[in-house]
């Protein structure tokens, strides 16, 4: 898979829905904002806690948007490592499989 082209695919099929449903998208968008506004833990852990969400729940959508804010949120590949080695402790088998994804979006977006 072509992570970039796919989030960039991503990004336009939800600018789709939001001219479907703005109301609807302008929720999520809230809900989204005020989680991360919280001042308890940093961003950068934030994203890490949903990136193990997205990796248990398979939804690899997820995985490419939390991997590329997590390089903007000055994660490290070695930092990404282990937290997906959490992910497959906790999630097994197919955690291992979108693992996979994660580490190789990751990749594709180091050197996209």
């Amino acid at each position: 898979m072509n992570y970039p082209d796919f989030i960039n695919a991503t990004r336009d099929q939800s600018r789709e829905l939001f001219k479907t449903i703005p109301d609807t998208m302008k929720g999520i968008g809230a809900l989204s904002k005020a989680a991360k506004e919280s001042p308890a833990i940093g961003g950068k852990e934030k994203e890490f806690v949903a990136l193990g969400i997205a990796v248990a729940v398979r939804c690899e959508p997820c995985i490419a948007f939390h991997v590329e804010a997590l390089m903007k949120a000055g994660a490290t590949r070695e930092e990404l490592g282990d937290v997906l080695a959490m992910c497959i402790q906790m999630g097994g088998g197919p955690a291992v499989m979108y693992a996979g994804k994660a580490l190789d979006c990751w990749d594709q977006l180091t050197t996209a």
